[in-house]
């Protein structure tokens, strides 16, 4: 076993958010909608903690690089698969924020093994959709168990997070199709 260090810490709560997403996907199945809307917002808080440490003791690390983008889309896509499958989000919004995820990491994939390393660039739209489709996990979660909702507030939600996946979805192919053109790829 090899010794740990104070700037393990970051990718150690990543790792954990990470093995939350299976007792959160259970607890949503299960519809213990109280106990899956705590560790989701458990899940939440360590995102904001791992990146506040990372970023203050420069504890950054390429494996941290990896793992909080990594550990947090996967608790995103599976709260939306799962909710999706529960009827409680309405599936064509859940194929459409999967199928941005696959476009932009397939385009990144051909990017980096066809042309150059890519170096993650998140853009606003990127962020306002992951707080929009966060924000709609939780009143989702939340209108199922604890506290009932109106219904305005969570279409509302359901809209916005249509609007920011194609806009966000739009921009990389643009942004990242035109970087791309621009280096001679799909050009005889």
């Amino acid at each position: 076993m090899f010794p740990l260090e104070p700037r393990d810490i970051p990718n150690i709560i990543s790792i954990l958010r990470l093995a939350a997403v299976a007792p959160i996907v259970y607890l949503l199945m299960d519809h213990a909608f109280g106990w899956a809307l705590l560790l989701f917002a458990v899940a939440g808080i360590s995102d904001g903690v791992d990146g506040w440490l990372a970023k203050r003791y420069q504890w950054q690390t390429p494996l941290g690089g990896l793992l909080d983008p990594i550990a947090d889309k996967i608790l995103l896509v599976c709260a939306f698969l799962v909710l999706g499958a529960l009827d409680l989000i309405p599936i064509w919004l859940v194929a459409a924020a999967v199928l941005r995820d696959l476009i932009i990491l397939s385009g990144a994939l051909l990017y980096h093994y066809g042309i150059e390393a890519v170096e993650a660039e998140p853009l606003v739209s990127s962020k306002l959709n992951t707080v929009v489709q966060i924000l709609l996990v939780v009143a989702v979660i939340t209108n199922a168990g604890p506290l009932p909702l109106p219904d305005v507030l969570i279409d509302l939600l359901i809209w916005s997070c249509l609007l920011t996946v194609l806009a966000s979805g739009s921009q990389y192919v643009w942004i990242w199709g035109r970087r791309a053109w621009g280096h001679g790829w799909g050009r005889s």
